[in-house]
């Protein structure tokens, strides 16, 4: 089947759930969402937290805060050495199958940092006594917990020895305590591990990217998950039939095939093509492909990522494509938000533009102001 880019793009924001997918079925809670997308990108604990929001409508932030508290997901680095929310069952293949690039780096990283792997892995012995029992320590006490045990936590060393016993599937990271973050042992926070051979498990995140990003390509998948074009060719021969290939504009892309069906739209989701979405900076919309043109234009991917430094701004999307960025002033009683157009805005785009805000603003129970240069 050949498809425009403007089908590709709008089947693709169905797929990411931000718009409606007609009689395909949709994930209802926190598990759900994360299950559907495999790994959520989630280094910044607000912007992920937004994201499920988005993507459930019904729910506030202390719904999603309580969700996780139940582990229906955790956070840990499954892939490209960054932080994912991922769903706990799954922590342990998904580290070993797509954590197996970065774990190899962290030879030559301590060996930019004068750390030794006797060192590294005595801290990793440390930590996992420290939680074990159900324990869970904040950062700081992580690092003090080291310490004291005569292990080196000076500048960029308490990070990577925090970052290398997740790595090495020994911890996790649970939810904050107030604003700190915590760790947890992670064979205590899921317990009930799914251990899948490798073609079953390439099947899966095969499975789940296409079917959360698509119409994509196999070229974003290896971006996304850091693995080689034999392991994206593998995965897509285990999943089979479950996807369905297409081209756009000459290339191929694979997606859920449900997406070409029709049926009504889902509640609570923007239904009109050309429906405003306000997204948080690191959202999987931009994360989770290596080719952004579909969305961004050129001259303004500047403004997204300033100085290309890989942190992304909140985006405005309309039909899919940026049209502004945002940024957030909280204080107890109110958020503001300052609009940074980058396309020319009428005066009722700029209503629609506010009221994009509004499922913000139930979700964090406060009361959302906008502000227009």
């Amino acid at each position: 089947m050949e498809l425009t880019a403007a089908d590709a793009l709008r089947l693709r924001m169905a797929s990411l759930l931000l718009a409606e997918r007609g009689g395909a079925s949709r994930p209802k809670d926190v598990a759900g969402v994360v299950t559907w997308f495999g790994a959520m990108q989630a280094q910044d604990l607000g912007s992920v937290l937004w994201s499920l929001g988005a993507r459930l409508p019904e729910l506030t932030l202390p719904d999603v805060r309580a969700a996780l508290e139940r582990r229906e997901a955790l956070r840990t680095w499954p892939m490209r050495g960054t932080v994912h929310l991922i769903p706990p069952q799954d922590a342990h293949w998904m580290l070993e199958v797509m954590g197996e690039k970065a774990l190899a780096g962290a030879t030559a990283r301590r060996g930019h940092l004068g750390l030794t792997e006797k060192v590294a892995d005595r801290a990793v012995e440390v930590l996992g006594a420290a939680l074990a029992g159900g324990g869970r320590m904040t950062r700081a006490q992580c690092l003090a917990t080291l310490t004291e045990a005569g292990v080196d936590t000076a500048g960029q060393l308490g990070y990577h020895l925090l970052w290398y016993a997740s790595q090495r599937g020994v911890t996790c990271i649970a939810p904050n305590q107030g604003t700190e973050q915590t760790f947890a042992l992670l064979d205590e926070w899921a317990p009930d591990a799914h251990r899948p051979d490798r073609d079953e498990a390439l099947g899966t995140i095969v499975l789940r990217y296409f079917r959360s990003h698509g119409p994509t390509t196999r070229k974003d998948f290896a971006g996304w998950t850091g693995l080689g074009a034999t392991d994206a060719k593998r995965g897509l021969a285990v999943a089979g039939d479950a996807l369905t290939a297409v081209t756009v504009d000459g290339q191929e892309m694979f997606l859920d095939p449900a997406l070409l069906d029709g049926g009504g739209p889902a509640p609570g989701i923007v239904h009109d093509a050309d429906g405003i979405r306000a997204l948080p900076g690191f959202d999987e919309y931009l994360l989770g492909y290596k080719d952004r043109s579909m969305m961004v234009d050129d001259e303004h991917k500047q403004a997204i990522i300033p100085g290309g430094n890989g942190v992304f701004q909140p985006t405005l999307v309309r039909a899919g494509r940026v049209i502004g960025t945002w940024r957030r002033t909280a204080t107890p009683k109110q958020v503001t938000i300052d609009i940074r157009p980058l396309v020319t805005l009428r005066a009722t785009d700029r209503k629609r533009v506010d009221a994009a805000f509004e499922p913000y603003a139930a979700f964090l129970q406060l009361p959302v102001r906008t502000r227009w240069p």
